[in-house]
């Protein structure tokens, strides 16, 4: 499947468009107006197995994930089970139909309760599902990015445990509750859905594979080209510690975590190594992953400015600006993990005066 903006906007409206058609019956049926439109009647109890596949697949897209297509299609199998089990409902007349509903469902009690459990299933293990990619992706962008705000997709955290509130809330809450609970929810991802970029708009997206699978995104040819002066694995103490002593060089004479939208293949490139092999000295010899490492020394560049006299005339955050960080949140966040405390109780203990 192809990967970038618009794969993952594809989803999104195909899932957009199926909550649409949810809210619709659910309205009908809740407001007793199915009286009125008896041959829509069953098409709605499926529905919520479609909710987990495709808040996964949307998850994959997003983070960079490949996955084939006959893979995609089996996790809406439970889906069609699902349709599959209602047609001896969804044949039954109009009059049928609504006597079944008046009497909540007598005669499929069997069907209803097996539905049930799997929509109850569906529903936590696509969560965990969920959140486990989004847990191997703050990883993976901590591992090659310098700056993560714009692509952590911390909102699609938040989305999933919306959508695991609403199914835990569809079945104890009342119908008003439930139905505004969903239009919410689709505000939410309707707005950050489209808002989202970054991550495809660019060609940071080769930047974002995990490491060991590099090679398979440029052509072979490329690859056995590809200039190197280690070998991308099993690296010795002695070329860890050259590599690391070439990578200290290269930071303090040319200062590239400077650079807001530092990234390790940029470093990579600047060292004539590989990403995999600069990666393993980071984390070896650094015990660091490349989103803290190259914060450590942006942070320990902004304390040696604080210490300068004349920069006090200067506001924290334009020197936050000058050591490489990209915004205000991003400085604070940073400072406070990395050093335990905040930007002005530092300044405070060490008496520096900075507006």
């Amino acid at each position: 499947m192809k990967k970038g903006k618009s794969g993952a906007d594809r989803i999104l409206f195909a899932w957009l468009c199926v909550i649409l058609v949810q809210l619709i019956l659910f309205s009908i049926i809740s407001s007793n107006k199915y009286l009125e439109f008896p041959y829509l009647l069953g098409f709605e109890i499926p529905i919520p197995l479609l909710h987990g596949p495709f808040l996964f697949i949307y998850t994959l897209v997003l983070t960079s994930r490949q996955f084939s297509r006959p893979k995609m299609f089996l996790h809406f199998l439970p889906f069609s089970i699902g349709l599959i089990a209602t047609i001896p409902f969804l044949i039954l007349s109009p009059k049928e139909k609504i006597l079944v509903y008046q009497n909540e469902g007598e005669g499929f009690e069997t069907i209803s309760i097996i539905i049930f459990i799997g929509i109850i299933l569906s529903g936590i293990a696509y969560t965990i599902l969920s959140l486990r990619v989004l847990v191997n992706h703050k990883k993976l962008i901590k591992d090659n990015f310098s700056s993560i705000e714009k692509i952590n997709l911390q909102w699609l955290f938040r989305l999933v445990l919306g959508l695991s509130c609403i199914w835990v809330l569809a079945f104890f809450a009342d119908d008003e509750i439930i139905f505004s609970s969903v239009v919410l929810f689709v505000a939410f991802i309707g707005y950050y859905g489209i808002k989202q970029v970054g991550i495809f708009t660019n060609q940071q997206v080769l930047e974002l594979t995990p490491a060991i699978e590099y090679k398979e995104l440029v052509e072979p040819s490329v690859a056995e080209a590809e200039v190197s002066k280690y070998d991308n694995s099993a690296l010795s103490d002695s070329q860890l510690k050259a590599i690391h002593g070439e990578l200290v060089q290269l930071m303090k004479q040319k200062k590239l975590f400077l650079t807001p939208e530092l990234t390790l293949k940029m470093v990579a490139e600047a060292l004539e190594i590989h990403p995999n092999t600069l990666s393993q000295v980071i984390n070896t010899v650094e015990q660091k992953n490349f989103f803290d490492y190259v914060n450590t020394l942006r942070i320990e560049e902004f304390k040696e400015h604080i210490a300068i006299p004349d920069n006090q005339k200067y506001t924290l955050l334009s020197l936050a600006y000058e050591c490489g960080f990209n915004s205000k949140t991003s400085f604070n966040r940073n400072f406070k993990n990395l050093t335990g405390k905040s930007p002005s109780e530092y300044l405070k203990e060490n008496k520096a005066r900075i507006d």
